[in-house]
């Protein structure tokens, strides 16, 4: 039975419909990360298990979720609304039978649901990602699935937009088998506090960046 890490920060307006769309079996834990809206406080009424991190940081509630989690199959996403939980199975199914360690997410937007800039950002990260690593990827993945025991001994220690980036580069230097599947990216629901806006999409990059540079200088 897959558990599904949810990081929240003041997602109230899209947690309902998130949490609806889980796939029966799936179990979702969902991280809140300081939020001020009650969105913990709701998602706990409608029977998810929440965990609360008071670190504010996106690869903070991820790492909090992951340590949380106690099934073997675990997956991330985001809580805004953009992915759709229905696509987890396909996911998941890669890391059953066998045909990768880590299977993520590449987005396929629809029209308005992935900001020029954001999109840009994402190109160019992932081009970097692919001469690091050689690594076929178009996408940095913000939907993803793994097995907890594996994802927990590769050390991530990025705590905040950087993690994602990390996972895939220490993935690779363990020698696994990475993949990617389409997913449909829609817009989401409420205010966007990093790809929506110019400065959050900075910090994000900024922080991948960092995690690029370090993987450079302790491979060198």
């Amino acid at each position: 039975m897959p558990e599904v890490i949810l990081p929240v920060l003041d997602e109230a307006g899209a947690i309902p419909a998130v949490l609806a769309a889980l796939p029966a079996g799936y179990r979702a834990i969902v991280v809140d990360n300081g939020s001020s809206d009650g969105s913990g406080e709701l998602a706990a009424r409608l029977g998810a298990r929440v965990i609360s991190e008071p670190v504010r940081g996106f690869g903070a509630a991820c790492q909090a979720g992951l340590e949380a989690a106690t099934q073997e199959l675990v997956c991330m996403m985001d809580c805004d609304g953009s992915l759709d939980p229905a696509e987890l199975p396909r996911l998941v199914a890669l890391l059953e039978d066998g045909q990768a360690d880590l299977v993520l997410g590449r987005r396929r937007a629809v029209r308005g649901a992935w900001p020029a800039h954001a999109r840009l950002a994402n190109a160019a990260l992932a081009a970097l990602l692919r001469r690091r690593t050689g690594l076929r990827l178009r996408d940095l993945g913000p939907m993803r699935a793994g097995r907890r025991a594996e994802l927990l001994a590769l050390g991530l220690s990025d705590r905040a937009f950087g993690y994602p980036l990390e996972m895939v580069i220490r993935a690779e230097a363990a020698g696994w088998r990475v993949r990617e599947l389409d997913v449909v990216y829609l817009p989401r629901t409420g205010r966007s506090k990093v790809t929506g806006t110019v400065r959050g999409t900075a910090r994000a990059v900024r922080d991948m960046t960092r995690v690029l540079a370090g993987a450079g200088s302790s491979s060198a």
